[in-house]
């Protein structure tokens, strides 16, 4: 499948909040019968512990990689369009941390690519997460 370069339309790594709004809005096309979306919030959990504070850093080639990840996906489905959005920095409980969202003419492409498109972002983007748990113990997790 040929990626034509208006099918990615939003592939950004960044320190201000993210919004489900613009992703959805990046990826509208008239001949999409259907969106799907996905939003990564920040939880009060893991691994059975509390968590204080969270924070994610990224390398300095996150956001190209994040592009070169969208446009595989875009290349794998057939999609109108792809938007991924990634947040760094400290994050409190219930902020969304990633954002990614496709459209396709039909629902069941839209959810294979969307599933596909945060599955491999979390597996090969540089992004890095710090959790901080109750009692003081914390971890490094990369993964998006």
């Amino acid at each position: 499948m040929n990626v034509n370069s208006d099918v990615v339309r939003l592939a950004e790594v960044r320190s201000t909040p993210l919004s489900v709004d613009e992703a959805r809005e990046a990826v509208a096309d008239p001949a999409a019968g259907g969106i799907a979306l996905f939003a990564g919030a920040v939880r009060d959990h893991d691994h059975g512990q509390e968590v204080t504070a969270l924070s994610y850093s990224a390398h300095p080639i996150a956001a190209s990689e994040l592009r070169a990840v969208a446009n595989r996906i875009a290349g794998k489905f057939d999609v109108k369009a792809v938007a991924a959005v990634h947040r760094t920095g400290d994050l409190q409980i219930g902020d969304l941390a990633v954002v990614v969202a496709v459209s396709s003419a039909h629902r069941a492409v839209a959810f294979d690519a969307c599933r596909a498109l945060i599955d491999e972002l979390k597996e090969t983007v540089p992004i890095w997460k710090h959790q901080r748990f109750t009692g003081g113990a914390s971890e490094w997790v990369n993964s998006a």
